[in-house]
């Protein structure tokens, strides 16, 4: 599992050039200096749809198109209109420099799938803050239905709330998510740092694991283990075989 707070790409700036000609793509400042303006040189949305507003994640659960601008890292909100883009950033901290090859990768990589830009079919997902949430629990429930859970789940994954004691969130993985080598540095590295930046009261994220998971977990270790030592058993069964054939030669 990796969460995907950001798209990084590495591709040289002639190749970048080449690709934004190809479809166009050109950038017009606003009077909102942390909002700028794309036009990919093709329709985005139908005359007949008007325009629509993606201000969050969960939002933009009906445009697959948003839901991969959101995936930038620094992006705050996300505007569709007939022939353009509009791209508002979280803060003036943020340079749009380093965000605009990422939203023009985003972009172009969208178009060239032809899914539609607004699903009509696409569910609402659930929110999972409850009434009888404090006013921390319900910010990190918040945080977690949008802008870390719908990353995850394209992954083929899940992340689900289990509590918040003593300033430790504990969180549960599912799907993909269980058995990714990467799993770890994702809870620290992508989900604690966003909770800690939003919710100071969080001090760390922790992974907990049920019976069904820790029954999984053990069966697996004795099988690793037990084929381990069928390997190093085959290491000495060649060795043993080795010795006699240069003993012989002797």
């Amino acid at each position: 599992m990796f969460l995907k707070s950001s798209i990084k790409l590495n591709f040289p700036s002639q190749l970048w050039n080449i690709l934004r000609r190809s479809m166009f793509i050109q950038s017009q400042d606003t009077p909102n200096p942390n909002s700028v303006k794309f036009l990919p040189g093709r329709s985005v949305l139908d005359s007949s749809i008007g325009t629509r507003d993606f201000p969050t994640l969960q939002s933009a659960y009906i445009s697959p198109l948003a839901k991969q601008l959101f995936r930038i890292d620094g992006v705050k909100s996300v505007f569709l209109g007939s022939d353009f883009i509009t791209i508002t950033k979280q803060h003036d901290d943020i340079q749009w420099q380093i965000l605009k090859p990422d939203i023009y990768a985003a972009i172009m990589d969208f178009f060239s799938t032809n899914l539609p830009v607004i699903d009509e079919d696409a569910q609402q997902p659930t929110s999972s803050v409850s009434p009888e949430d404090d006013d921390t629990t319900a910010m990190i429930k918040e945080l977690l239905d949008t802008r870390i859970r719908p990353t995850v789940q394209e992954d083929g994954g899940d992340i689900t709330f289990v509590g918040f004691v003593d300033g430790v969130v504990k969180l549960k993985l599912q799907g993909a998510c269980t058995s990714c080598p990467s799993s770890i540095i994702t809870l620290k590295n992508g989900v604690q740092n966003m909770l800690q930046f939003y919710v100071p009261e969080v001090k760390s994220v922790e992974q907990v694991e049920d019976e069904v998971d820790m029954v999984a977990k053990k069966e697996f270790q004795e099988l690793e283990h037990k084929l381990e030592e069928e390997l190093g058993e085959q290491e000495e069964e060649e060795e043993a075989k080795d010795e006699l054939k240069t003993s012989s030669k002797k």
